[in-house]
């Protein structure tokens, strides 16, 4: 299958790679075919210690429209309900950063998709809503939870009993997304946050990654965490390198590298 033909479009350029959700013409609505793919690339790319960030985007002016709907008339559980699960979970499991960089529609599985992401970036022009109550869905759990942790109890409800469809100022205040950018300078914006990323150091970023996990699920970081990144931390000569860079006024060459 050519590359612009895949509906899953996977690209790693040194450090980032990019996952590129491809049925433009449907506003990216995500087939079962589709979560599956996403749940294996993106697995592949966990596993890969030279992939630093992980950027997910819709081909076209969308972002994801959501599940297929004509793949839901017999409910979204059983093996669907599998797949969509692993999906989900690998992204919000990817070890480094990630960034939902939205455009256009954003809707359903889109946003369940943008909040297993680390970090979102919105054109003014994204639009965003949570519909299951439009089709008597009862929401993924580990959708919903990630939801009500990023936005909070009232927010998810009035999203969700609903089903309304809110602006990017809206997402923007209820901290649905950490930034609005003009359509224009949405791309030029994400390109500059992944660029200062590559220039800090990845063991910060991936402890920081899972103990604030630990902070959000279980309220605290667990000792046994805190002692494995400050071993990592003493044993990778991050600190040292950091230190002499900054003196030296150098470029930093960091050492640690996630196995």
């Amino acid at each position: 299958m050519p590359l612009d033909s895949a509906p899953v479009i996977v690209e790693v350029e040194e450090a980032v790679a990019t996952i590129t959700l491809n049925r433009p013409a449907k506003r990216n609505a995500i087939t079962f075919a589709m979560w599956g793919a996403l749940a294996e690339r993106v697995t592949e790319l966990s596993a890969n210690p030279d992939v630093r960030v992980l950027l997910v985007r819709g081909a076209g002016d969308h972002f994801c429209a959501g599940a297929d709907i004509t793949e839901l008339t017999n409910g979204p559980g059983g093996e669907y309900a599998r797949v969509n699960w692993a999906a989900e979970e690998a992204l919000a499991n990817f070890p480094g950063p990630t960034i939902a960089e939205i455009r256009g529609n954003c809707i359903g599985g889109g946003v369940s998709i943008a909040t297993a992401c680390d970090i979102r970036f919105a054109s003014e022009d994204a639009t965003f809503g949570i519909t299951p109550s439009k089709l008597g869905i009862v929401y993924p759990t580990n959708a919903l939870e990630r939801t009500v942790r990023l936005i909070g109890g009232s927010a998810t409800k009035q999203l969700m009993f609903s089903g309304d469809i809110v602006d990017s100022a809206r997402a923007l205040h209820i901290g649905l997304v950490d930034e609005v950018h003009d359509v224009a300078n949405l791309g030029a914006r994400v390109q500059d946050y992944v660029a200062v990323l590559l220039q800090r150091s990845h063991l910060t970023q991936v402890a920081t990654k899972a103990m604030v996990h630990e902070v959000i699920t279980d309220g605290r970081v667990k000792p046994a965490t805190t002692m494995k990144w400050e071993s990592a931390m003493d044993q990778s000569g991050e600190v040292r390198e950091g230190v002499a860079a900054f003196l030296g006024k150098r470029a930093v060459r960091w050492p640690w590298k996630r196995s």
